[in-house]
């Protein structure tokens, strides 16, 4: 097929953490996977344009910085924007700030389909689509299990996928009608769906002992209890074998590869084939973030959490627990009573944690969502873009207040 016939989807995200972006990597995978050379897939990060507000570009890098150091004024900051209200005002800042930006990004790509996997897109996109007569659909997928903002739900875009029939209820609440949302999960790269190799061979594979009870600890730059936490481990008695990804954090790689270790032990900076690093794994420890959490699960593997956005990753850790596929372990003592628990009689906890994390993973998510927008692009989008009058009024008002430019013809209110 001729690229100037193949349909365009292209995926918007962000990199404000590595959920965003691996959730967006994963169903570009699957597009490429399951539809070869039909599509053309692009995946880009508007935050990065040209014309992207510096605070917003800075913002993402700052994201970790400010969690770790102070998360209690993060937790009011989220607590005190998710309501409707609140949601409806940033929303207005991010149309004026965003507007040229997805205008260029649309008049670039020409996509067919779009899908962003972070919320802030949504509405400048509804705005440019009313304004310049777009006719693409937008398509939505949440990264988060059970606590989501309400920035998140959006009633002009034109599916949303949600990762648990909780989140559905959520956006129901919020006026997005039924027949918009898709049970999906979060996607996950489809090698979760795909790897039918046992433990013991994923393990020879990757150097491992094929052997020994394999604990996964995960890390990034602000999980801060996981070298304490695999301390607990190095020193448990019983034989282990331990592996620890810093997850480009560079500090804590140097830490965690200068420690003494007293059992198997391999350390990684980061790494590019994490289903198989838990496809071979026994259990993980890890923080509560949408995405790690997701992938555990799609795995099958029971989660020690130690490390909980107050607000945002809360419904996440609660979820795990809820469902009996992990537990919430703040403090390496925690860790530690755990670990024998889980251990002992047999390992009788450790594998009903397992069977129900597999019961509630999806790992082949990224594959229906790859699907949906995949017959999307094949249908000419004819829907009705336009707007309630109020909110054409106030947009056109917002727009002209802080004069973005709009075509002549879409002047209904007088211009300042």
């Amino acid at each position: 097929m001729k690229s100037s016939d193949k349909k365009k989807i292209l995926i918007l995200t962000a990199d404000a953490g590595f959920g965003h972006r691996s959730a967006a990597t994963a169903v570009s995978d699957a597009l490429k996977q399951t539809y070869n050379n039909q599509l053309q897939v692009d995946i880009i990060n508007p935050l990065d344009n040209r014309k992207a507000p510096f605070f917003l570009r800075e913002s993402q890098s700052d994201y970790d910085k400010i969690i770790r150091s102070i998360p209690e004024l993060y937790k009011v900051g989220y607590e005190a924007s998710d309501s409707t209200f609140s949601a409806s005002v940033f929303e207005r800042a991010l149309t004026v700030l965003l507007f040229d930006v997805m205008f260029e990004i649309i008049q670039e790509y020409q996509p067919d389909v779009i899908l962003t996997t972070y919320p802030l897109y949504q509405a400048p996109f509804t705005a440019v689509r009313f304004i310049h007569r777009i006719n693409i659909p937008l398509y939505t997928v949440i990264t988060d299990l059970a606590t989501v903002h309400h920035i998140w739900f959006n009633r002009h875009i034109d599916g949303l996928f949600v990762p648990t029939e909780e989140v559905k209820q959520l956006a129901m609440d919020a006026k997005i009608p039924e027949n918009r949302i898709e049970i999906t999960g979060i996607p996950v790269s489809p090698a979760y769906n795909q790897i039918s190799k046992d433990k013991k061979t994923l393990r020879s594979e990757l150097g491992w002992d094929p052997d020994l009870t394999t604990i996964l600890a995960v890390g990034s730059r602000r999980v801060e209890q996981l070298e304490a936490s695999m301390n607990v481990i190095n020193h448990f008695g019983e034989k282990l074998q331990l592996i620890g990804v810093a997850g480009k954090d560079s500090v804590l790689y140097q830490q965690l590869m200068e420690m003494d270790w007293h059992i198997p032990t391999h350390i990684y900076e980061y790494v590019s084939n994490m289903p198989h690093f838990m496809m071979a794994s026994d259990f993980i420890i890890t923080k509560a973030g949408g995405l790690i959490v997701t992938e555990s699960l799609a795995a099958g593997l029971p989660m020690m959490l130690i490390d909980i956005i107050p607000g945002q990753e809360t419904g996440n850790a609660e979820y795990v627990v809820h469902h009996g596929a992990g537990q919430i372990t703040l403090e390496p003592i925690e860790v530690l009573e755990t670990l024998y628990h889980w251990l002992s009689n047999d390992r009788k906890i450790l594998i009903e944690k397992s069977q129900n994390a597999k019961f509630i993973g999806k790992p082949d998510s990224a594959i229906h969502i790859a699907n949906t927008l995949y017959s999307a692009a094949q249908v000419k989008y004819e829907k009705n873009t336009s707007l309630r009058p109020e909110f054409q009024q106030n947009l056109l008002e917002l727009l002209n207040r802080y004069k973005i430019k709009i075509p002549e013809d879409r002047f209904f209110i007088k211009k300042q």
